[in-house]
């Protein structure tokens, strides 16, 4: 055997040793750079979390200044996470750096359409930049979005702030229409009938307001905030002995409450001002008609100075008050049955020409027209 034969013989021999031993080495490195490649994304998520809790902690402590750099840097770390980028857009708000957030959630809503912060970040955008249609878009669209957490809660104030957003804008049908829509879902022992009562009452709808006040007032007859709602309520439907009872009821709790006493004061200047109410008795009703009479002459007194030297209405309208006036008491009222509609419909009258010309009145003139406008519809 050649040495040349030798030399191949041995290099066969450890040629299995050799790639034994490069296949371990290749191992070893493989697994040394799994484990390198490990640290670092665990280093590069460690280091996420921890930029995102600090930026979290701004922004619930309203340092959006502050949020905006440590959302940032955690984005560094974690590129593309979407909840990163939804804080940041919302710390971009606190900013008033509009056009910003808008470019993120635009974004955002592009990859979830269905998220419901999303939405409703990008309708109050919308709202704040008088682009109604685009705001109840994106509300309507976080009204019926996914939530974390309370589905129907989330979903519930969504839609209140579109209610809030509605009367804003003074959409009052509207948001008539919105508050039904929660009407429907409210437990009728809900804590929040005496709230849906008075965005009743915002947008006008005085008869759902009546019944939301009544619902929350079945769940505690002492809520003297519902019971103050119920009064209003009544008074708008013309509703007026229950306008009263339910506004006493709230001032024996509530005695401070000047805004219940002014609406019980306008209640009561009807309440006594009206001779045609049922029940009441002649002489009270003469009583009424006197006193209508009489606030009406002075109405006209006060507001003559600004008609028209020569205005025909006035004339008119005084010389027919003169001739009632020597008549207008008890006696004259019993012998002539047709005197109280004559001084009734001379008073009013006298109000409705008095407004137009002088604008409202005193408590007494703003009954006068209720009590016309009362009995006319009925």
């Amino acid at each position: 055997m050649t040495a040349s034969t030798l030399r191949f013989s041995s290099y066969f021999e450890r040629r299995p040793v050799l790639l034994t031993l490069l296949t371990a080495f290749a191992s070893i490195c493989f697994l040394a750079v799994t484990a390198l490649s490990h640290f670092y994304t665990a280093q590069q998520r460690s280091l996420a979390q921890r930029w995102s809790a600090r930026g979290a902690a701004a922004l619930n402590a309203r340092q959006f200044a502050d949020a905006v750099d440590d959302y940032r840097t955690a984005l560094l770390y974690k590129r593309g996470s979407y909840s990163f980028r939804l804080s940041l857009a919302q710390a971009l708000l606190g900013l008033g750096r509009t056009d910003e957030a808008y470019a993120y959630l635009i974004n955002l809503w592009g990859q979830q359409p269905e998220n419901g912060v999303v939405n409703l970040e990008l309708a109050r955008i919308a709202a704040a930049k008088g682009d109604s249609w685009r705001a109840m878009r994106f509300y309507h669209n976080a009204i019926y979005a996914t939530w974390t957490g309370d589905q129907e809660t989330a979903s519930r104030n969504a839609r209140l702030e579109l209610i809030h957003y509605l009367l804003r804008i003074h959409a009052s049908t509207q948001a008539q229409a919105e508050l039904i829509a929660i009407e429907a879902n409210l437990g009728e022992d809900s804590p929040l009938q005496a709230m849906l009562g008075d965005l009743f009452l915002n947008a006008q709808d005085n008869q759902h307001a009546l019944e939301a006040f009544q619902r929350a007032l079945g769940r505690n007859r002492r809520n003297a905030a519902a019971l103050a709602g119920a009064g209003v309520a009544a008074y708008k439907l013309g509703r007026y002995p229950a306008a009263q009872h339910y506004l006493e009821e709230a001032l024996l709790l509530a005695p401070g409450d000047s805004q219940s006493a002014a609406w019980l004061h306008k209640t009561v200047s009807v309440l006594m001002l009206d001779p045609y109410r049922p029940q009441i008795g002649a002489t009270e009703r003469d009583r009424m008609a006197i006193q209508a009479f009489s606030v009406a002459g002075a109405r006209l007194k006060s507001c003559t100075p600004t008609w028209p030297p020569d205005a025909a209405a006035l004339q008119v309208f005084q010389k027919n008050w003169s001739s009632l006036q020597p008549r207008m008491n008890r006696r004259g009222l019993r012998r002539d049955p047709d005197l109280l509609n004559q001084a009734m419909n001379l008073a009013i009258g006298v109000e409705r020409k008095a407004t137009a010309v002088c604008g409202a009145g005193s408590d007494g003139d703003q009954a006068l027209l209720l009590i016309a406008n009362l009995h006319e519809e009925n």
